[in-house]
């Protein structure tokens, strides 16, 4: 998909880039469109109003899926428009992004990116200003929409957006195809339970086409409840570890052989499964 939009259904269509992997989406209905996620940086986000342009002249509206910098950083070239995301997602870019825009100039000037560095240390950070608790629903462009906070897993401000008409749910980085979930800052104990309520949604979502439901993830291909039925098997089995590991019933040395997932994903968890 890289350099081009693909329709998953009706009118939904998605855009995955190189760098991270990174899948964002857009939603069209009649005189107005949502940017589902901005990319990561102000030059980014600007190559993605671009693309959006050479498809639609209609308003958007923005809807971040959570606070990471590449999810929400390219925000500030679609404004002015209502830019969608949960209260905890404000909270963090508020409070530590300037920090993280600092980590992630410097992580890409180390790598020998001075090009990324640059770009990501030149942008202004925007911080949502419509924000969700729980869930809500929008119309846009006529077609309902829905964005719902399903619960802490890969972030503290993981957010979901479901388009029913269309069979779709963008899932953010709850679900991540192609490489292991990211576990950096998350919150093992729970994951489990929030994707077991994206399965719920799913469950929900009469798919309009033969295919069924579409899960689009926040890196890597779009997939189905059964690829979300097997990462939710695996991320509670790290659940699972990092509880016996907590408890002293197992070593953490155990605990990474036992793991669905390799030794660097496994101890990052076990290292977050005591946290608040």
């Amino acid at each position: 998909m890289e350099g081009r939009w693909v329709e998953v259904a009706d009118r939904v269509l998605v855009r995955r880039y190189a760098e991270l992997d990174l899948s964002v989406g857009l939603v069209m209905g009649d005189g107005g469109c949502l940017v589902i996620d901005t990319r990561g940086d102000e030059r980014q986000g600007a190559e993605l109003l671009a693309e959006v342009r050479r498809i639609t002249r209609d308003p958007w509206t923005v809807a971040i899926t959570h606070s990471h910098f590449d999810h929400s950083f390219g925000t500030r070239p679609f404004l002015d428009c209502p830019v969608w995301a949960h209260e905890g997602c404000r909270a963090d870019l508020v409070e530590n992004g300037g920090r993280a825009r600092d980590e992630w100039a410097r992580y890409y000037r180390d790598l020998g990116r001075p090009d990324i560095a640059g770009d990501i240390a030149r942008t202004e950070i925007v911080p949502p200003d419509h924000l969700v608790t729980d869930r809500i629903r929008l119309v846009v462009g006529g077609r309902p929409v829905v964005l719902a906070h399903l619960g802490r897993g890969h972030s503290g401000n993981d957010m979901v957006v479901h388009v029913p008409d269309a069979g779709v749910i963008f899932a953010g980085d709850l679900v991540e195809n192609g490489a292991p979930p990211a576990y950096e800052d998350a919150y093992p104990l729970e994951w489990p339970a929030t994707v077991a309520g994206l399965l719920d949604l799913l469950d929900g979502t009469p798919s309009p086409g033969p295919g069924g439901a579409v899960v689009v993830p926040g890196h890597g291909d779009p997939a189905g409840r059964a690829f979300v039925v097997a990462q939710h098997a695996e991320i509670s089995a790290l659940a699972r570890l990092c509880e016996l590991v907590s408890a002293g019933l197992l070593s953490p040395a155990d605990a990474v052989r036992r793991s669905p997932y390799p030794e660097e994903t496994t101890r990052i968890a076990l290292g977050r499964a005591g946290r608040p």
